[in-house]
């Protein structure tokens, strides 16, 4: 609808009638006090003010109408045939007006203008449905997404509850075989070496079974949300070290180690991170050379393996050399994966689970880790985690 706003009743009368012949809906008032009432009250797609009225004149009812919210982008026309100086039209721009029409106008090129802003209104209101109906989709969208988001994590648990249990559960009767596998071989099997060859098989098969329910409980354990803790690396390194003292001792293995930073981490998890990258590294060492693990930690700009080294910067990497037999990088994607070995169980041993707890406890970390490696000649895999966690609950680990 329209509003045409003119005290004079012959002006509204003639501009009412050429309007509504092109089918325009037309409203009117005979003042600028009875313009804001209706204005109030209904929904207009167009102004045309006259300027010169008693009481409140046109400028001041354009500047009423841009102080409403409801109001303040309707288009104004102002007409006058008085205030036609360059003052006055800019004076009425000024205010809110879109156009100045001096009268006498001409009707043709009058209806030409509001058919214009007719069409504009009818755009706007399309894109204003549009948009209306595309935020309706995106709440839509996020509501599933959350819900989706929701049973995913609840089932995520669920399942981690699950192989926790049933993993815990498998011990028990485990533990029951191989202790009576190996009471059955001491007492029962001195002189029977064909059976004693098949019961050492049942409690090796067992001692494998026994490892990957441990992995298993470990990698369950890993989506739990304990507090984050600035730590110094090289306690946790060091502690690890002495877990596996005798490890080290019997393989001949020698560690060169470089000062490692302070980062906010899970300790208990990092920790495991370090022991299963120096055991792998001990554990894939060259038959006929003692294993050389070089171990060091540097404060870079970015997270990325590549970034340069800046004592400000947010990020520390951490690298793990060996000297072993390292493997194909064409494999580099799976070695992360559950279950995913690259040389037989009989050659190594292992379950195949420990370098996607790694992986699991580095992306907890808001972290990344890969790896370089070539076939004979060893492997390093890198590290880079921040040194504050960005949304964490945290605290110092005391010295």
């Amino acid at each position: 609808m329209i509003l045409i706003v003119d005290d004079k009743s012959e002006n509204l009368y003639s501009l009412k009638t050429l309007l509504q012949l092109h089918l325009f809906d037309v409203d009117t008032a005979q003042s600028g006090e009875e313009a804001l009432r209706k204005i109030l009250k209904n929904e207009y797609e167009l102004i045309i003010l006259d300027v010169q009225m008693p009481g409140m004149d046109g400028y001041e009812v354009a500047e009423a109408v841009s102080g409403y919210s409801k109001s303040k982008n309707i288009p104004i026309i102002f007409l006058s045939a008085v205030n036609i100086d360059k003052r006055f039209i800019t004076k009425g721009y000024a205010w809110g007006g879109i156009d100045y029409v001096v009268k006498p106008f001409d009707p043709d090129l009058l209806i030409l203008k509001v058919k214009t802003f007719h069409r504009l209104y009818k755009q706007t209101q399309e894109l204003a449905r549009i948009q209306a109906t595309l935020e309706q989709k995106v709440e839509e969208r996020t509501r599933k997404l959350v819900e989706i988001n929701r049973d995913l994590e609840l089932s995520n648990t669920e399942l981690q509850q699950y192989a926790y249990i049933a993993s815990h559960d498998l011990q028990e009767p485990l533990r029951k075989i191989l202790t009576f596998s190996r009471m059955i071989a001491e007492r029962y099997m001195a002189d029977r070496p064909e059976a004693l060859s098949y019961l050492n098989r049942v409690i090796n098969a067992s001692e494998r079974m026994r490892k990957l329910i441990d992995d298993l409980l470990n990698y369950s354990k890993i989506t739990a949300s304990p507090v984050f803790i600035v730590t110094d690396l090289n306690k946790i390194l060091s502690g690890t070290l002495s877990d596996l003292e005798l490890t080290i001792k019997d393989k001949g293995a020698q560690l060169v180690v470089q000062d490692l930073p302070q980062v906010e981490v899970i300790p208990g998890q990092i920790r495991q991170v370090f022991q299963n990258l120096i055991s792998n590294a001990i554990k894939f060492s060259k038959k006929d050379q003692k294993a050389l693990i070089h171990i060091k930690g540097e404060i870079v700009a970015e997270k990325d393996m590549d970034s340069p080294v800046d004592p400000s910067g947010a990020y520390c990497r951490i690298s793990i050399k060996d000297n072993g037999i390292g493997f194909q990088e064409k494999y580099l994607d799976k070695i992360f994966t559950l279950f995913q070995r690259l040389h037989g169980k009989e050659e190594y041993e292992g379950t195949g689970i420990g370098l996607a707890i790694v992986k699991k406890i580095i992306d907890k970390h808001n972290g990344i880790i890969s790896a370089h490696s070539k076939e004979g000649v060893g492997t390093t895999f890198i590290i880079v985690l921040p040194l504050k966690q960005a949304s964490a609950t945290s605290s110092v680990l005391p010295g």
